[in-house]
Formats: structure tokens, sequence, C-alpha cells
């Protein structure tokens, strides 16, 4: 046994040894499909194949479904598996190596300081909404909402009580005083003690909201009867 194992060294093949994959996310199998696709002389045929190829690359990432013109991009990533050099009949314009290497588009960033950073920036975009709303049972209803969620947001940064009064304070300040907290609003009562998590409201109601009108008030900010806990 040891003669054979002399005469046959056992080889371990590392792939931090190996070329680094283009696509890692289908691994060394479908790249070696990819390989013996191109191989084949027959066009209809390699045409067939990659068209098999495919099919398991869909099978290995079924999540790509979520995706918009999923299919369209499994014929892209065969492509650069196969280093742009594959001849079949695919039903998409063929990439260029040229598209994969162009930089997005740069995401403008606002510049505008945060007045208020353990608030976050974007409750400065909702204090600007409910700024101009009419005065009425809505806008109080908003505020008051609002404030709970300010104070959850204090919490998590300061772990000590903080009076309804400053919330208070601090909305008509970031409104440029736009925004005057009715008399005799009260907030319900949140524990100091309370190990606050980060808030699961979506903070891009501001914009959602004014596609939905009247329903989304309510949906957001709950009807004027469950005002009291």
């Amino acid at each position: 046994m040891d003669k054979y194992y002399e005469e046959n060294p056992i080889v371990l093949d590392y792939n931090t040894e190996r070329e680094k994959l283009a696509m890692p996310e289908y691994g060394r199998n479908v790249l070696k499909m990819v390989e013996d696709v191109k191989a084949i002389k027959d066009r209809a045929k390699r045409s067939e194949q990659a068209r098999a190829v495919i099919r398991v690359m869909e099978i290995l990432n079924p999540q790509v479904h979520c995706e918009d013109n999923w299919e369209h991009k499994l014929w892209d990533h065969l492509y650069i598996m196969a280093g742009y050099e594959l001849d079949v009949d695919s039903p998409y314009p063929i990439p260029s190596p040229e598209q994969r290497t162009t930089k997005p588009d740069v995401i403008p960033i606002e510049k505008k300081p945060i007045r208020a950073t353990h608030y976050g920036r974007n409750i400065e975009s909702i204090i600007d909404l409910i700024a101009s709303e009419p005065d009425g049972e809505q806008k109080t209803a908003m505020i008051r909402s609002l404030a709970m969620y300010m104070r959850q947001q204090y919490l998590i940064w300061n772990k000590d009580s903080v009076a309804d009064e400053t919330i208070f304070a601090d909305i008509e300040k970031l409104s440029d005083y736009r925004i005057r907290v009715p008399e005799g609003l009260t907030l319900s009562r949140i524990s100091s003690d309370t190990n606050f998590s980060r808030p699961g409201m979506n903070m891009d109601f501001a914009l959602g909201r004014k596609q939905s009108g009247n329903n989304g008030q309510r949906r957001m900010f709950g009807r004027k009867g469950n005002q009291k806990r």
C-alpha cells in the first residue's frame, strides 16, 4: 500500500491556489460546465448546452427570481464566466466587459448638517411635512406620534428619563417654530429603565404619505380614537 502511494501521490488542489472565480456564487463546477460548453464545436449543440447551464444556475440560486429581469442576468453571468468568449444563440444582447467595469453614477448625498444627530436626518424631513399641515386634530395626532418616536430615539442615547416638554421643545426648535405643540398634549408613560432597540418605524413614510393620501395618514398615525392608551 505504501508503495502504491509513493507511485501515486495524492495531490490536494486548494481553492486558494486556483484562479479567482469571476462569479464565485456559482462555484467551480458550473465554471467547468461553461468551459465544456465552449469546447463544443457544433453551434446548435453548444446553444442547447448553454441553456442547460442556465437552468443549473437558476436551480443553484433560486433567490434570483426575486430580481427584475432575472433570466437576462443569468445569461449575463454565463457570458462573464465564459470570459465573454461564448458563441451561442442567446435571447438577450451579448454583454461587454466594459459594461461590468463601468462605475455606477454617484448617488448625490445631502451635505446639509444634521441639526440633532440623536434623532437622525429623516426626522427633519418629517417635521417639515407636519409643519405644512393645517392645524387640527390630524396634525395634533401627527405631532404626538412624532414626539413618541423622538422620545424613544432620545432614550437610546440617553438612558435618563426625559420630560415631555423637552421633546416638545425640540420639535418646535427643529421646525424653526413653525410647529407649536398644543397645550395639554402629553405622551404615554415609558419607563426610563426600558432597554430600547432601534424602533422599526419606516422613516420613508414622509414621502410615501404624500402619495397615499389621507388613508395613509390614518395608518401611520392612528385614528383619533387610538390616541389614548
